[in-house]
């Protein structure tokens, strides 16, 4: 579907801002399995030509593995490069919202290059993201059955939900490394030099 919309998201421990360009009223939603879900939601009605986000030391690879499976054209981009072009656009306030915003507009100004992965490597995303939803589905189920047990049934359900809780954090680890090691999700400094009044020393530094 042809969009001329594009959209910045900024991803915090607790809580992802969206923003869009041209601009709509700013939404967000919580940093949990069930407000990633809704943002996806969001989102796909749009049809967005974009999706910019940048790299927060881990908190965005939830939200990017996820837009990543539902076929969404999503960028990673690193904070040098955002932060160069918010000074370039004269954007410097520090907000969720605006920082949101600034993506926006980068994403649109710039349009740096989706990079997709290779169907092998897609299929296996959509894979471990569809397997950790089911893991934690799990763990929800076993936590809500904790309060009726006792005894050694009890000791069962423990035993299990630590299982499922380390094969998360496996899966987790096996996402973050996918992540880092595609191209799909690192952006260039080539971008940087394609702002207007950033050059090779601005972009170096």
């Amino acid at each position: 579907m042809s969009s001329s919309v594009y959209v910045g998201i900024d991803i915090s421990k607790h809580r992802v801002d969206v923003a869009t360009e041209p601009a709509t009223p700013p939404t967000h939603f919580p940093q949990t399995e069930a407000g990633i879900g809704a943002l996806v939601t969001h989102l796909q009605p749009l049809g967005p030509a974009l999706i910019v986000l940048e790299a927060t030391g881990g908190f965005e690879t939830a939200v990017v593995t996820a837009l990543a499976a539902a076929d969404l054209p999503v960028v990673i981009i690193n904070p040098r490069q955002v932060r160069a072009f918010a000074r370039a656009t004269g954007r410097l306030a520090k907000t969720d919202a605006i920082d949101a915003a600034v993506l926006a507009l980068l994403a649109a100004r710039l349009q740096p290059p989706q990079r997709p992965l290779p169907d092998a490597a897609l299929q296996d995303l959509k894979a471990r993201v569809a397997r950790r939803r089911q893991i934690r589905e799990m763990i929800t189920a076993e936590q809500q059955r904790l309060p009726q047990t006792r005894g050694r049934i009890r000791a069962d359900i423990e035993a299990h939900i630590a299982y499922l809780k380390a094969r998360s954090d496996e899966i987790d680890t096996d996402l973050r490394t996918l992540i880092a090691e595609s191209p799909h999700w690192r952006a260039t400094d080539d971008l940087l030099q394609s702002v207007p009044g950033i050059g090779p020393t601005t972009a170096a530094a």
